[in-house]
């Protein structure tokens, strides 16, 4: 059995020829950088203090060569909430708050922005930055619809922005091994890839509507999607609502499931199939807690993803093991990726949790051909958006490699939403053969807060 540790796979890459994705590691640490001259440091926005929102700044913040001049969310509450712990990691310089982000996006100092809002604004929230002149660091899920996703390319191409989705495992130099595993031959011919997002996520009721917080801009916060009073509900749970989200497959699965399309090299599909519902309790969520979808490529390959939200059971990667030399324990790994080659099967956990190649028994034993340890790749990919706003290179996780991943996700949302039909795709338009599908191809929006067709990109 070989063991392929991080170190080893950095320092054999170099005499091999392995071409690792742009700062993968070089600007990992923040201490390389924590001198850099205020004037030189890159000016940043987030858009969504809490939640992600709180851990990006915090991990932007701490490299030492960005600074946030602006904290930006429709919660006042917000910047008493987070902004004395990021002025003590900058020197005593505190952001400027606004409810509005996009008074932050007409400052001209503004080099670029983060995005941890709910879903619904993510598309929104990145054309208008680009438009701006602004380069972004864009959370996932992408969008809320296909049609955005098509959008947010065209105005990075159009504003030559550098876009950067926040699907982490595209640095991780674990991942790029077993890209480079895969890309060698070693695992034989692959013919099926399984994707599982596997956790708990209880069902909830519906809460009665009611006013909003002194100082919370509900109108701005529900923005696009269709007019409602306030509701915590619709606050607190927009994950499983579809009038904000696409559920789960895309608010979580796209994690291992972008990571899946590194590893192996596919791309749009060519028919889609999704079943499901949300069988396990009654409530007010709209999206399934049980899901199966399934992509056929022109390329011999099928690949699934597998979704259930009422299984306790099932452990999602923690930090002992992204921190640590271990591995999961695969058959109760809740977010895990199956490669089926001819010659072996890899297992592979995402955010850190390394992977494991097993071959046929020897006296009913498993036997593990090779292995890498992971690590968890935030600080790595918050890395190489920086390197690339300096260098004006494309990301790891550039706009237009989020975007296809994310629009075969809303293919099987698309699928599901019609009773399962099997929908056939034009990888031109990227459009779907089904009328009704289609009409879940973009939505309706709320004015004033519409997105517009970004044209000549």
């Amino acid at each position: 059995m070989s063991d392929l540790n991080r170190r080893d796979f950095l320092r054999r890459s170099k005499h091999a020829g392995l071409t690792l994705a742009a700062g993968a590691t070089i600007l990992a640490n923040p201490r390389s950088v924590r001198a850099t001259p205020a004037n030189d440091k890159i000016a940043l926005a987030v858009i969504g203090c809490a939640g992600r929102g709180g851990m990006l700044t915090r991990g932007f913040a701490s490299r030492g060569d960005c600074e946030f001049t602006y904290f930006a969310d429709v919660d006042s509450a917000a910047f008493d909430k987070h902004a004395k712990g990021i002025a003590e990691l900058q020197g005593g310089r505190t952001p400027k708050f606004v409810q509005d982000f996009r008074k932050a996006l007409d400052d001209p100092a503004l080099d670029a922005v983060v995005i941890a809002t709910p879903t619904h604004w993510h598309a929104p929230a990145t054309v208008w930055a680009c438009q701006a002149g602004k380069d972004v660091y864009v959370e996932k899920p992408l969008c809320h619809n296909a049609w955005e996703g098509q959008q947010m390319v065209k105005a990075a191409r159009k504003y030559n922005r550098v876009v950067q989705v926040g699907t982490q495992n595209r640095s991780a130099p674990y991942n790029m091994a077993a890209r480079q595993y895969i890309a060698d031959g070693k695992l034989g011919k692959v013919h099926y890839v399984r994707v599982l997002n596997q956790k708990l996520w209880a069902n909830f009721e519906m809460a009665p509507d009611r006013e909003a917080p002194k100082g919370f801009d509900w109108d701005m916060w529900n923005g696009p999607a269709p007019e409602h009073a306030y509701n915590t509900t619709l606050r607190y749970h927009w994950h499983h609502l579809w009038r904000y989200c696409i559920g789960d497959i895309g608010n979580d699965g796209a994690h291992q499931f972008d990571e899946a399309r590194m590893i192996v090299g596919f791309d749009i599909p060519r028919q889609v199939y999704c079943t499901g519902g949300r069988f396990n309790t009654k409530g007010a969520a709209d999206t399934p807690d049980t899901q199966i979808a399934t992509f056929t490529y022109d390329t011999d390959l099928v690949v699934t993803l597998e979704l259930t939200l009422y299984t306790p059971y099932m452990l999602k990667i923690d930090g002992e093991v992204r921190d640590g030399d271990l591995f999961p324990y695969w058959p109760q790994c809740a977010t895990r990726i199956e490669i089926y080659g001819d010659q072996g099967v890899m297992t592979v956990g995402r955010m850190g949790g390394g992977w494991q190649v097993h071959v046929r028994t020897k006296d009913r034993q498993p036997v593990v051909k090779d292995q890498m340890y992971g690590r968890f790749p935030d600080a790595d990919h918050q890395a190489n958006f920086v390197q690339c706003l300096r260098s004006r290179e494309k990301p790891n996780a550039d706009i237009e490699i989020g975007h296809r991943s994310h629009l075969t996700l809303h293919y099987a949302t698309m699928s599901y939403r019609t009773g399962g039909q099997r929908l056939v795709v034009d990888p031109q338009t990227q459009h779907v053969d089904n009328p009704e599908a289609m009409a879940l191809f973009k939505r309706e929006y709320r004015k004033p807060w519409v997105l517009e067709e970004v044209e000549g990109a």
